[in-house]
């Protein structure tokens, strides 16, 4: 079996994985690794949880698909759940993320529809990251992840991130109809704005009649120490996109609205054939209430500080690290160099992580994770990077 027969989008792949529980996962040859990175922030209740495990056998023994022309229960309770916790009104599910920020992407056109504005402009971060589907990748800062799509979708218009004046100087623009954020940047690098930046996005979204949409496609579910970020920042956004952490896995995306974003999209204005079928609203149904029942959102902010003081305190004094920053369980160690071969190092030393922004090793651990485990991550981490670095000092070898 080889992967001769898959497009080469993700480069070289040098493990095999075929088996996970809770925070490990096990290669083709048998090998255990300590999963840091739970595919991105999606498995935020672990590997192979239990009570997951048997919710998706319930459904697909019962009813897996039957396509949005009938309604089904667990689409529904799921919605029900989600706007409660988030404040919004309506939901619409997709497959994932990038689906559910094109879903906030036409319902910003509408608005601007309606406001009678031909040529509408949404303002976006530099940094920012909201999906690979041409909507989403118009928005998205990153000149990698655009370069070869061109012509892309205009309409966009970057602004450097946490920074309020940047935005402030588009107030009297009349093509403005919204903001699209991250509450924080995480294919950027973990990147953390201000305290009371995004209160004061809200303040100018209100005075100029703009929507506000947060991308909460990594940051909600739990994972930085709220159920969504919004709630930690003190705001409510008008549409609120999230994915990832939703399903533990299973292929799901979610666009809430409130207020005039509710009722903006009609029969026929929008559609999936597959989001929001009943076998993955089940699974996200349970995932939801595992968060919080277990209350993981404030374990997820509790164990966040707790490493990201024990990972400073251990490679404070290293030259080679720029900077530790986190918020909750989404964690950032930044280098003063690129460093992607730390994800091969630390991989042979048996723990999953990746590098984003080139720069930054980012830690996604499951909410749930142990003390123990997370000394386990601190102990085998903390020497990688001070091997790597002295490497890098001593002969220049060890960059990516």
């Amino acid at each position: 079996m080889s992967g001769a027969f898959l497009m080469d989008t993700y480069g070289e792949r040098e493990l095999r994985l075929v088996r996970g529980a809770g925070c490990r996962v096990w290669d083709a040859a048998g090998r255990r690794y300590l999963d840091a990175l739970m595919g991105i922030a999606v498995c935020g209740v672990g590997h192979a949880h239990p009570a997951i495990t048997a919710v998706l056998a319930a459904q697909a023994g019962q009813l897996v698909h039957a396509s949005n022309l009938y309604r089904t229960a667990p689409q529904e309770a799921l919605a029900e759940k989600l706007c409660a916790v988030a404040g919004m009104e309506r939901a619409f599910f997709g497959n994932s993320g990038a689906e559910a920020n094109e879903a906030a992407i036409k319902l910003s056109r509408l608005y601007a529809r309606e406001r009678g504005i031909e040529r509408p402009v949404v303002l976006v971060a530099e940094g920012g990251f909201h999906g690979r589907t041409l909507a989403a990748l118009s928005a998205t800062s990153s000149a990698r992840a655009r370069a070869g799509f061109a012509p892309l979708f205009d309409g966009f218009v970057r602004v450097p991130f946490d920074d309020l004046a940047a935005l402030e100087r588009y107030g009297d623009d009349p093509a403005v109809v919204a903001v699209m954020l991250e509450p924080v940047q995480g294919e950027g690098g973990i990147r953390i704005p201000a305290a009371g930046y995004l209160r004061g996005v809200r303040a100018l979204c209100d005075r100029c009649g703009w929507l506000l949409i947060l991308d909460e496609v990594q940051t909600g579910n739990g994972r930085t120490g709220t159920h969504f970020a919004q709630a930690g920042a003190g705001v409510c956004a008008d549409i609120l996109t999230t994915a990832k952490g939703l399903g533990n896995g299973v292929p799901i995306g979610a666009c809430l609205a409130r207020g005039v974003a509710a009722g903006l999209f009609g029969p026929g204005s929008h559609g999936s054939t597959y989001g929001g079928n009943p076998l993955v609203c089940a699974v996200a149904g349970k995932v939801f209430d595992l968060i919080e029942s277990e209350g993981l959102a404030a374990r997820a902010a509790e164990l966040g500080e707790w490493l990201r003081v024990r990972l400073a305190a251990e490679l404070a004094g290293c030259e080679a690290v720029r900077e530790v920053r986190g918020c909750g369980l989404m964690l950032a160690i930044e280098m003063r160099r690129d460093c992607g071969e730390l994800v091969r190092r630390a991989a042979a030393a048996g723990l999953l992580i990746n590098v984003t922004a080139g720069c930054c090793v980012r830690l996604l651990p499951a909410l749930n994770m142990s003390a123990a485990e997370a000394e386990e991550l601190v102990g085998t981490l903390c020497p990688v990077i001070l091997h790597w670095a002295a490497d890098v000092a001593e002969n220049g070898e060890g960059d990516s």
